[in-house]
Parts: structure tokens; sequence; C-alpha cells
């Protein structure tokens, strides 16, 4: 039941919905984004016996990223544009409660980079809370689908879009921003959750008071990051078509009362027209969640030259490291590299290549005392740019969608493992010069997908150990594992596939333990919950994101999809476009 007072302490479940049943009122599980579920029930010696208890069609053929929330006895499942919700009564076979069907213009589509996803809302306090493909944020009324609040977050008309869920934390709710592939200026913001006003909102560059950062009080590896670090990063006013989105995930901390995320690429892909480190893209955030202002912030991927948007989830634990007991961030950044940092400080403890294929830069400098303390050591034979734009680059690992995208990984205590779904994908990239229109794409490169040499595999599950910076166990696959993955407490790890496994397997030693094929490709987060005394697992199929984004939108050229129509060709002859939830248990006894 430990599960269950924590959702109520911080989340503030009130009691016609709790229940006193285990709930999962944010698609991260809990604030620091473990992904791990205390339910104990299915074990590695008995998800073998695993039967489909029911299931729900949404209707939606499009990518259905993200996990449907259990609030009591209400199931709330989401879908990709146009952002449908829906209430399930678990207590009566599903039955449909309410649906929220939001009317958006459908203009919005065609400035969606990467397919019309949506990771989900989140719950609080009585209330659902999600941002619709349009930037609107809206304020549900959880047992009856009745709107409390609607407001505009971004102008699709500039190409700010939005896929990400939100975060609520104490009276506020977090929200990011997509559009760094047409040239917006993107932000985080936080509104009131009662009325919708707008508390604070920090843009990602820019001006230091618009950023919200404090030149001497917020710092960058420990040093105070000086009067505008960013505007001093960019050339001429190009930080004002700068991206930098926020479209991935937030974690929490509430003893610190800092929010972590990750920051996208810098507009455009085409390093040449923008020298500079191009601050505070690609980098890691954290803020005070009452004010905005920044506490810390790290850049991962300086210039970025290669797409590696730095929004991955940012992974909350306690951990002793050299004897002592210290508040850790891990992070599995795009970039390939596996990052522990002191989630206080920002100080960077471990940072090592979590998939081997790993070749644009040669490691990342964790010397202390050097001056490039923090940054990667870049391999110029693989940087885009360098010698000049409408010249291809070959053979770059990874590829633009990264070693790792937006599919979050999952940790367990019980182990001290991270879960961690990857790709094993390359790309050959070409820049070329772009101008800026607002609302056009603004992104100044053509690339190709393919394996790296000597495989035609392109994606792998891995065990990883955060402080040794090491793999302990990995699971090939054929294709990208583009679901998230679930830990639980019975010792058993979820995952899906592109093909549409939902795949178990041991925590501790990768074995795999069972395997259904639900009917489309997998690129939703497993969860599980407990209902009349039964552990049940879900999944949301539906082929989709950036590597089914042929399938998804019936897409045949090679190079659309940003190269990943032809990067995954093959996936064709496995699934096809589908929008289901499936749901699991053991038998009754």
């Amino acid at each position: 039941m430990r599960q269950v007072a924590l959702a109520a302490l911080v989340l503030g479940l009130g009691p016609a919905l709790a229940e006193d049943r285990p709930a999962v009122v944010l698609p991260t599980v809990d604030y620091a984004n473990t992904r791990f579920s205390a339910l104990d029930r299915i074990t590695p010696g008995n998800v073998g016996g695993l039967k489909v208890a029911w299931t729900y069609s949404t209707g939606v053929l499009r990518g259905h990223e993200g996990a449907p929330l259990v609030v009591g006895h209400i199931m709330v499942v989401h879908t990709p544009f146009p952002n449908t919700v829906t209430a399930l009564d678990l207590d009566r076979d599903g039955k449909i409660l309410w649906r929220y069907a939001p009317r958006q213009e459908a203009g919005v589509v065609a400035v969606m980079c990467c397919d019309t996803v949506h990771r989900g809302p989140a719950y609080q306090d009585g209330r659902i809370f999600l941002q619709l493909a349009d930037t609107t944020v809206v304020a549900l009324e959880a047992e009856t689908g009745r709107v409390l609040w609607t407001v505009q977050n971004g102008d699709p008309g500039k190409g700010e879009t939005n896929t990400a869920a939100v975060l609520p934390v104490r009276d506020k709710v977090i929200v990011g921003l997509s559009g760094g592939e047409y040239g917006a200026r993107c932000h985080v913001t936080a509104y009131d959750q009662a009325t919708g006003r707008r508390v604070w909102r920090a843009y990602a560059t820019g001006p230091d008071a618009e950023m919200l950062v404090d030149p001497e009080r917020t710092t960058e590896l420990g040093r105070p990051i000086g009067e505008n670090s960013s505007l001093e990063s960019w050339e001429g006013e190009q930080w004002k078509t700068g991206g930098a989105c926020a479209w991935g995930w937030f974690s929490y901390d509430p003893d610190l009362n800092l929010v972590y995320y990750g920051t996208g690429n810098p507009s455009t892909w085409n390093p040449a027209q923008r020298p500079g480190d191009n601050r505070w893209a690609m980098a890691i955030v954290a803020r005070d969640a009452d004010t905005g202002v920044a506490r810390w912030v790290y850049q991962m991927t300086p210039h970025d030259q290669w797409d590696y948007d730095g929004v991955n989830e940012m992974i909350l634990t306690d951990q002793d490291v050299e004897g002592r007991r210290r508040r850790l961030l891990t992070h599995f950044d795009r970039n390939g590299f596996g990052y522990t940092l002191d989630r206080a400080t920002g100080e960077v403890l471990v940072a090592d290549k979590f998939d081997p294929s790993v070749n644009w830069a040669k490691r990342i400098d964790l010397d202390r005392a050097s001056p490039t303390y923090g940054r990667p050591v870049v391999d110029e034979r693989y940087a885009p740019g360098v010698t000049g734009e409408d010249e291809t680059v070959t053979g770059i690992c990874p590829g633009a969608l990264g070693a790792k995208n937006q599919q979050p990984a999952a940790y367990s205590p019980a182990t001290g493992l991270f879960y961690v779904p990857t790709n094993h994908m390359c790309m050959d990239i070409e820049p070329f010069r772009v101008t800026y229109t607002p609302g056009q794409p603004y992104v100044g490169a053509t690339l190709t997908l393919h394996p790296p040499a000597g495989t035609d595999r392109t994606g792998a599950f891995i065990a990883w150990d955060n402080l040794a910076g090491r793999i302990r166990w990995s699971i090939p696959e054929p294709f990208s594992v583009w679901s998230g993955a679930l830990a639980t407490a019975g010792g058993v790890v979820f995952y899906g596939t592109l093909e549409g496994y939902l795949k178990a397997v041991d925590a501790a030693t990768g074995k795999e333990l069972y395997r259904f094929k639900t009917p489309s490709g997998i690129v939703g987060n497993v969860t599980t919950y407990l209902h009349g005394g039964r552990q049940y697992v879900a999944v949301l199929s539906g082929i989709g994101g950036w590597a089914g984004i042929g399938l998804a939108a019936g897409l045949t050229d090679p190079a659309e999809g940003s190269g990943a129509v032809g990067g995954y060709a093959a996936l064709s002859q496995y699934t096809a476009a589908g929008g289901q939830l499936t749901v699991f248990a053991l038998p009754e006894r």
C-alpha cells in the first residue's frame, strides 16, 4: 500500500477516486520518472501465464505514445491528434464514463514534426491536465470530463505545437512546447491549476530576464553562468529562432523543489548558419518550481551538429557514491551518452556510451580541472558543417533520432539497474542553407538512416549501471525499441517492440519470460495497476512516432520522415496502423 500512500500524499487524490487503490496519476509513474511499480503479484515465476483480459479501440490510426492513467475505478486513455481523452470504468468492464473530444484546426497536423503523437495527460486534486497539439492547455474535471479552463500556450502559425505530457506540481501545472524544426523560440511555462493563470514563463534562449536565470546564482558545473550567457553564444539575433524546445518529459524533486527537463535542438539543423555554442539548446535545466528561476544548467551537446535533442527523461534516484549518499539524476541522451549528475549541483559524475556504435564523440571530458570539463571530445570526421555546406558526412552514429529517443527508461531500486529502450541506427547527413519563414520548416539538412556497418538490427533493450557507466546485459532487437519500459517490484521488466510485441524479461538477467503480439506496433509505455485484487498490465499499441512515421502517415519515399521511411522500410512486413489498448492479467484462481 506504499504506492497508494505516496500518490495520495504527493498528488492529493480525492476520496471519491482513491478508494485505497494504487494509482497511476502521472505518465512517468512518479515524480522521479523511475517508471517503477511497487506491485509484485506478477513475478518471473508466473508472468508466462498472462492472458488478455480486455481491449479497447481508440478509433485513431496514428502513433500511440504515452500510457493510460488509473485513478481509483477510472482509467483515462488518450489518443494522438485530435487528442481525445476517454474515461473507462474499471468496475464495469471498461464502460465509457465520459469522453473529451477537443476541436482543433486540422492545419496543426502539417506543422507537427515526426507524427501526431501525444504522451498523455496527468492527474492531481480531482483534475486531469493535458496540452493539446495546438498548444491549448486544458483542465478537466476527472469525474465528469467537464472542461474547467483552457489557455493557449503557443502559436501553431509559427510552427509551435505540442506532443508532450504535462507535470502537475503543488498548485501549478508545468508545460513545454514543440517547434524546433520551425524556428520557434521555445519556453517552459507554469500555470495555476485552479484558474489557468500564467505564473511564470522561462524561455530557452535570449536575455537573462526572459530565461529566468540569475547570472551570479545560476550555475553550470558549479560555476556561475555569467551575464547574457545565451545571447553571447548566438550570432546576432539568431536566438529569436533558436528552437531549444522542451518537448520531452519533466521530473520533480519535492525536497529541493526543483523541476528538471531537457531542451532540444537549435534551429536550423545546418550548423554553419549558427556559429557558437547556441545556449541553452541541448541542455539539462533545473528550475525552482515556484519561481521558475534556474538553479543550474548543463549543456550536453554544445553547437549541436547532429539533431541530438536533449529532451529525454531525467530519472531521479538516491544512491551511494564513493561511500556517501547522493541525490542523483540519470539521463540517457540522444547523443548516445548515459549521464549521471548530482541533481542538487549539476556536477557530472559519469558520462559513458550506452550504445557501442557511438562515434561522433570519443568521450566526455570529466577532468574537473580541465577548461573543457563536461564537454564532448568531438571526432571531426563525423561533424557536419566543418568542411562547409552541401557536403555529405557519412557513417555518423547515432543517427538524428538518437541512440535513444523520447521512449522512457525505467529504474528498479531492487536491482539498482536502469532498463533502457535504445536505437541502433546511424546516418548520412548533408546540411544546406535555409531561410527562416514563420510557420515553414526551418531544417536545413537532408539525411538517410541506416544500421551500423556489419549488422541489420536497429535496436536493443539494455540494463545499465549508472554508477559504473556500463551495460550489464543487452537484448538485441530487429528494430528500434520505441516503447517505454516498466520495472516492477515483482522482478519483471516490461517493454514493447515496433513489430507489436509486449515482452516481459527477468530484471536481473534479461531472460525473456513472456511475449504477446498486439494488433499494431508498440510505441506506447507499459503500465501496471491493481484492481479487484488482481494486478493488470496495460499498453497502447499503434505504430507511429519518428521510427514508425512511414506506416502511420502512409509515406513511401525513403527520404521522407527525415530518412525514417527508408530506415524502417522492412517494418511494413510485420505490422500495420492501429490504435488499441490491450490489458493483461493472470488467470483468476
